[in-house]
This record gives C-alpha cells, sequence and structure tokens, in this order.
C-alpha cells in the first residue's frame, strides 16, 4: 500500500510506515549532505523501531532519567539512524542536568545533516547531540563504554537498591556491526562483559556480510555465535531483520536471561530496497544518487519525489508507543524516589550528587600531609594513600586496574572487589585488556560514576583511543599511570615511557598532571576530583620521590595552578629559573641550592601541570615565569617535545631524545643525564649565554 493510499491504518500497517520513515529520512538527508552512510539506517530501520516502540525503557520527555535504558549506536556511522529515531519519537533536549524545553533533533536538524554547527553530525556526537548517550565512530568504542555502562548500573543497583525499592535496573542495547567485531577493543570488552555475566547487557549484531571494502568474508569469516558462548554470553539468532514478530521474541529472551549478557545476532540487508545497492559496498559509505533513491523510494511505496516526509500518524504512533510507556515508567519512579528519598534520606543525597557530579561533603577530609623525608615515596605509594582516604569520602568512586592493582597502588582497602554475581565492590579487576579498561572507565564516567583506571603509563598506548574521546566528551574519567619514565629501570625501554607525556600535552581537554612529591599527589587529587568536564591522566613514579621541606620551601598548594614558584632567588629576582616536573622536581632543588651556594640568583618552579598552568591569567604566568629571565632549563625524564614553550628560544630542555635502557636505576638516570651535575652544568651554561647577550648600554 503506498502513503497516499492510507486512510486508516492498521498496526501493522503503522509498523511498515514508521519504519520506511525511519529508512527515508536517512536517506534523504544522507543524499542532500552528499556524504554519509545510508545502508545500515535502511537495513536496521525495523530493529530499532521494535526495540525503541517496544521495549527500551525510556522516556523521550526526560532523557536524563538516571534509570533510563541506554541505547548506543556503536557503528556510528549509522548516525542518522539514531538522529531519525531521536525526532521521531519526539525527545527532549537536556544539558547534562536538566531537560529544556525543545526537542532533541528537529526535522531541519536532520536536514543540516554532517553540516557545520548542527546537532547531527556525521558521528553520534555526545555534549552535540542531546540524546546521544556517548560518542561514537572509532568502531568498538560503543560496546566498550556499554560493558562500563552495565558495570555501572549493577554497581548502583547493589549499593542504593533496598527491599520495595529498584531504584536503578535499567538496561543497556548496543548495536554493533562487523567492524565492532573485528576490533580489538570488541574483543577485550565481550571477553570482560562475559567473564563478569552482566545481565543487564545486550548487544545487537548487525551481521549485513558487508564491510567498506566489499563481501565481509574477504577479511572475517569466523563464526561469532561459537565465539560469544565462548566468551560465556547468551547467544540468540534473527534471520530477519524485518521480522519483528523474531526480533521481538529476542528482545524477551535477553529479558529473561538473568545469569549473562546476550548478544542478539541479526542478518540484515544493508541498503534494503536499494534495487542495485542492496547487500553491496556501495550502500556503506556514500549517497545511494538521485536516481537510486528515488527507486528505493517506490520499493518501499513512497512518493519518490518527496524529501524528509513524516506522514500523517507516524508522530502520534511514536508517541503512543515509547512517549505513553516512557512517561508512566518515570512517572511510577519519581513517586518511589521520593518515597525512598524520606525513607533513606543519605542515599537519596548521594545519587542526586552523583547525577550532578557534584561531592559530598566533607569529600577532602582526612587528607593526608606528609612531612620532609630525604628517602621519601614513590607517588604511586603516595597516591595509593591518598586515594584510600578519598573512596572513603566519596561512596561513588569506583576503579580498578589492567591487572596491575598491586604495582599502581590503586587497591581500595575493604572495598570489596566486583565479581559476577557480586556487584557490590568497588574494586574492578579488568584484567589484561587495557583498551577494554579504557572504553569501560568512559562508560563508567557516563554514568555519573567517579571512574578510576590504573595501568603502566607505556601502556596508555593500549588504551589512547578511549582517552582521547573521554577528551573529546569532556568527561571526568580519571587515569592512574605509574611507572612513569626510564626511572622504572631494569625493564628496560619495552616499558619505559618517552614519548607518552609529550603526546597526551597535545590532547585537547586532557589533563595531565605529573607530580613531584607526595605531598603535591595530594593537591593533584584535590583538583581531579572537583574536576567535572576534563579526563585526568596522572603520571606518577615507580621509585622513591624525597618528600620536599614545606617549611623551606613553597606549599605544594600551588599545584592547582599548574605551575609555581617552590624555591626562589633571594628578593624574589631570579637570574635564572628550574623547571621540574615529577621525579625530576627534586634534582632541580638540589641543582638550586649549590647554585646559590655559588653565588647564582635561581628559582625553582614545579610545573606538574602545563595543561592548568596554560589556563591561568598571563599576570600570573608572568610571575612565575617573568619574561625577561631568558636562561631557563626544563627537566622531565621524557621527550623535550614541547617544552621550548617553557623555557624559550635561549633556554635549555633536559629530557629524551632516545629510547631508554634497561639497568638499575642509578645507572640509566646518569646515563641519560638527570643529575644535579648535569642540571647545574645546563644552567651555568645558559646563564652565561644569557649574560653574553646582554650588552651595556
Amino acid at each position: 500500500m503506498a502513503v497516499s493510499d492510507q486512510a486508516v491504518l492498521t498496526g501493522k500497517q503503522l509498523d511498515t510506515l514508521s519504519i520506511n520513515t525511519i529508512r527515508t529520512l536517512s536517506i534523504d538527508a544522507v543524499q542532500k549532505a552528499n556524504s554519509g552512510h545510508p545502508g545500515a539506517p535502511m537495513g536496521l530501520a525495523p530493529v530499532v523501531y521494535c526495540l525503541w516502540q517496544q521495549f527500551l525503557r525510556y522516556d523521550p520527555a526526560n532523557p536524563v532519567w538516571p534509570n533510563r535504558d541506554r541505547f548506543i549506536l556503536s557503528n556510528g556511522h549509522a548516525s542518522m539512524l539514531l538522529y531519525s529515531m531521536l525526532y521521531l519519537s519526539g525527545v527532549k533536549a537536556a544539558s547534562e542536568y536538566e531537560v529544556l524545553d525543545q526537542p532533541a533533533i528537529s526535522l531541519d536538524d536532520i536536514k543540516q545533516f554532517r553540516q557545520l554547527g548542527s546537532r547531527t553530525p556525521g558521528h553520534p556526537e555526545y555534549r552535540i547531540t542531546p540524546g546521544a548517550e556517548t560518542t561514537t565512530g572509532p568502531l568498538g568504542q560503543g560496546i566498550g563504554n556499554s560493558v562500563g555502562m552495565a558495570i555501572a548500573g549493577k554497581w548502583l543497583e547493589a549499593h542504593y537498591n533496598r527491599p520495595g525499592f529498584e531504584i536503578f535496573g535499567h538496561n543497556i542495547y548496543a548495536m554493533c556491526g562487523d567492524g565492532d567485531m573485528m576490533e580489538g577493543v570488541g574483543s577485550e570488552a565481550a571477553s570482560l562483559a562475559g567473564h563478569l555475566k552482566l545481565p543487564n547487557l545486550c548487544w545487537i549484531y548487525d551481521a549485513n556480510q558487508v564491510t567498506l571494502d566489499g563481501p565481509a568474508e574477504w577479511s572475517f569469516s569466523e563464526d561469532v555465535a561459537t565465539r560469544f558462548r565462548g566468551y560465556g554470553w547468551n547467544v540468540t539468532h534473527v534471520g530477519d531483520a524485518n521480522d519483528l514478530d523474531a526480533l521481538a521474541g529476542a528482545f524477551d529472551e535477553f529479558a529473561n536471561t538473568n545469569d549473562r549478557p546476550t548478544l542478539v545476532i541479526v542478518n540484515s540487508h544493508i541498503g534494503y530496497g536499494s534495487p542495485h545497492k542492496q547487500d553491496t559496498s556501495a550502500a556503506h559509505g556514500e549517497p545511494l544518487g538521485e536516481d537510486e533513491v528515488k527507486l528505493a523510494k517506490t520499493f518501499y511505496g513512497w512518493p519518490e519525489d518527496a524529501k524528509f516526509l513524516v506522514p500523517d500518524g507516524v508522530l502520534q504512533h511514536f508517541q503512543d508507543g515509547i512517549g505513553r510507556r516512557g512517561r508512566e515508567l518515570t512517572a511510577k519512579w519519581n513517586d518511589l524516589f521520593a518515597r525512598y528519598s524520606q525513607q533513606f534520606p543519605d542515599l537519596a543525597d548521594q545519587i542526586n550528587r552523583m547525577q550532578r557530579r557534584e561531592l559530598p561533603d566533607g569529600w577532602d577530609k582526612n587528607l593526608p600531609s606528609f612531612p620532609p623525608d630525604p628517602k621519601g615515596f614513590a607517588t604511586r605509594e603516595s597516591c595509593g594513600k591518598v586515594l584510600n582516604v578519598v573512596a572513603q569520602n566519596i561512596p561513588w568512586l569506583v576503579g580498578g586496574s589492567a591487572d596491575l592493582a598491586t604495582s599502581n597502588k590503586t587497591n581500595l582497602n575493604g572495598a570489596g572487589d566486583f565479581q559476577a554475581g557480586s556487584y557490590a565492590g568497588r574494586n574492578l579487576h579488568f584484567g589484561v585488556r587495557e583498551h577494554g579498561m579504557g572504553a569501560a572507565l568512559n562508560g563508567m564516567a557516563l554514568s555519573r560514576l567517579r571512574a578510576f583506571g590504573g595501568t603502566f603509563f607505556n601502556f596508555t598506548d593500549y588504551m589512547r583511543p578511549a582517552m582521547r574521546l573521554a577528551a573529546l566528551m569532556e568527561i571526568p574519567t580519571i587515569y592512574v599511570l605509574t611507572h612513569d619514565s626510564i626511572g622504572l629501570g631494569e625493564d628496560g625501554p619495552t616499558h619505559q615511557p618517552v614519548e607518552q607525556l609529550a603526546s597526551l600535552r597535545a590532547m585537547p581537554h586532557m589533563i595531565v598532571m605529573r607530580p613531584g612529591d607526595a605531598n603535591e599527589v595530594v593537591e593533584a587529587w584535590k583538583v581531579i576530583l572537583q574536576l567535572q568536564h576534563e579526563p585526568v591522566s596522572l603520571v606518577l613514579s615507580r621509585q622513591a620521590l624525597p618528600t620536599i621541606d614545606r617549611s623551606k620551601y613553597a606549599a605544594a598548594s600551588g599545584v592547582a595552578k599548574g605551575g609555581y614558584v617552590l624555591a626562589d632567588a633571594p628578593g624574589g629576582k631570579p637570574e635564572l629559573i628550574l623547571i621540574g616536573t615529577g621525579s625530576e622536581l627534586s634534582l632541580c632543588v638540589s641543582a638550586y641550592e649549590q647554585l646559590n651556594a655559588d653565588g647564582i640568583r635561581a628559582r625553582v618552579v614545579s610545573m606538574p601541570s602545563t595543561s592548568i598552568f596554560d589556563k591561568q591569567e598571563d599576570a600570573y604566568k608572568n610571575s612565575v615565569l617573568p619574561p625577561e629571565i631568558k636562561a631557563r632549563v626544563s627537566v622531565e625524564a621524557g621527550s623535550t617535545f614541547g617544552w621550548a614553550k617553557y623555557t624559550g628560544p635561549q633556554g635549555i630542555a633536559i629530557g629524551m631524545t632516545t629510547f631508554g635502557a634497561s639497568a638499575p636505576l642509578k645507572d640509566v638516570m646518569k646515563k641519560f643525564g638527570f643529575t644535579a651535575e648535569h642540571v647545574i652544568q645546563a644552567a651555568k651554561e645558559v646563564l652565561a649565554q644569557a649574560r653574553s647577550s646582554v650588552r651595556p648600554t
């Protein structure tokens, strides 16, 4: 039946009309933009329609409802599938915390697909597209996030539900494709989810047998069902994506599976309805073309010349489905939470603060203060002490390590382990799955937990894509990164970071902090826990660092500004500046003392975070690094890349220009010039050059 012929529609006719509206909106948006991926939305429209209209516990009028089901489009190139559903379902726009009186996506937004400043970018972007639960596009990341969201969901249930008060109990649905299955992060995420037996997690695998290059069989021939059964998943199969009854049966099976995650394998036809491009890669990554669009619309019974057509009755149909169900669910939940708040006011307060990324009262109480100590602690050790204090003050601070908790010092004492069937623990064991951990941490952070994860700094290379997405989304994921330099010694260059500091500092919105002693670690955590929109890489030493005498030198509270004057020349008028971070800060202090004894007016600047220092007002930055002082030396056991910004053209950067070496700590540090003697030598050289460049007038 053609659209123009339909007067009074039956339920099944409305189903078909709604599904074809999703398809044609997607086709038209891609064609107008002359860019995008029409094929997946054409094939998967029935799947998302069935899920949203019949099963998703989601209120379009309140998209920040804490107990909503999450839908993640991991194959983010199919973004028009999500944008069409947000528009047709009438999802409201929202800030992170408040619902706004406007639609998340309007029809005009769809017409501006992939255009500058639109709410409909090429791939779904958290913060840009209201209703997008996470940023997806790099394949595998979305399903990785979904595991973190499922972890968070089970943890929230275990901590906050009480008899008669099911405050949390939502499910996580992730749509994924062949690319997600091939990416390594997808395998790590699936393995972890199966191990944890997360019953609130459902992946929907679009097995359309086509990749961007051509037939999937060219590069992908494994038995996905057997693989996932091996991971411990429940696996079910829908042979035709257009079979709404079979899809409903699969989602019912997921709902009734309480001891493991579920994979729904769906056979779809990419580019469904396109007579010349269906089931080919030509429908994957480019517009169909005007002629093919008309032919596809004819196949759907659509007016071939109509563009962005939403037939009468379709919007109301969604309001009568997901709209009505969502309103009823949130009304019941709001009543339940009101009664919960009366009976459990402290728990309700925690939930409210968590949802707004606020801290509890007294979050910084009992923080340690470390006395001067020439031997001191490794900053990983002092970090572990601080972490255990703040974890007592912030109940929703949850995290773990990629099989390195004893080395990273990330274990929360007495907080229990998060394990299959026992989801109340706050210590997560991610296993040797750095990339999967990074993606899961983002999902946890998006669920409003304060999530942290630890590994060796060098292994950020394994999870960098997830770290980049945390920065892009501006979410406060915390990375505890130990063994931060060649100072780890005998493990050698395979484990010794060199370029990682520079590379993470180059990442927009990523805060990098490398504290120089135990008290700077305390101050770093004070900064970190107050952040709401920036991820943090906390970079820590394996080796012990002296605890600086703060009665003799400046207070560590200067960490809050990223860089501060630790030690100064008499009268605050230096002729030379030494800039140090992390384990090299104490070298600068030792060199400073000798230079002062030699009559050289030196200043030591501690620079634990160039990211934060760069945000300060010019007046402050110039007070720390006076522009007229040209003699400057930076000291950091990492790449020198980027330090010229702080040393200036006449300064010297002591750092690494090669990889490290396997040897005891002292031998390695001496070989590469990280000694007080070398710092003093460099300081005198740069000072001599500065003095010689000054000519009497």
